[in-house]
């Protein structure tokens, strides 16, 4: 019974999107919304954020290697969207930081470990929320977040 328990939390957690996951969507939201400041600090992001710098330096590390930013050193240095907000999916961003978007451990990789995989009947259904997960996650762009922000911004408008 533990090791049932065990597995069901285990495969509860895996669904979770970390902060390293949401800092990072909000730190690359910061640099569509400023894209016409050319390269934009860090520290910058950091306080209009509300982020430590620092871990925004971690993320920062993991992202460099997934073509989403351009970085420029010296002075005028910091960090860009080297693609238009429009061509950067939420999905993406999360798998970048995050690995796997799996809804179950046992869908985590290509194949499928569990004992259970060829009897099971709720893996179809697993599967099926993966897709609907991956599916809306990769159609929500940056710029579309932008859009709609802005657009509540114009119906939450008082005089």
């Amino acid at each position: 019974m533990l090791k049932l328990r065990y597995r069901i939390v285990e495969e509860a957690e895996s669904l979770k999107i970390s902060t390293k996951g949401r800092y990072a969507l909000r730190m690359l939201l910061d640099l569509a919304e400023h894209r016409d400041d050319g390269f934009i600090a860090l520290k910058e992001i950091a306080d209009r954020q509300n982020i430590s710098k620092q871990y925004l330096e971690q993320i920062i590390t993991i992202i460099n290697n997934s073509k989403i930013l351009r970085a420029n050193r010296g002075k005028l240095g910091g960090y860009m969207l080297a693609k238009e907000p429009s061509e950067i999916t939420v999905g993406h961003i999360l798998r970048v930081t995050e690995g796997n978007l799996s809804s179950i451990a046992c869908l985590e990789s290509d194949v499928n470990l569990c004992q259970m995989a060829d009897t099971c009947k709720t893996l179809y259904m697993w599967k099926e929320l993966n897709k609907v997960i991956a599916d809306y996650l990769d159609s929500v762009t940056l710029q579309d977040i932008l859009n709609k922000n802005q657009e509540l911004q114009i119906d939450n408008y008082v005089i």
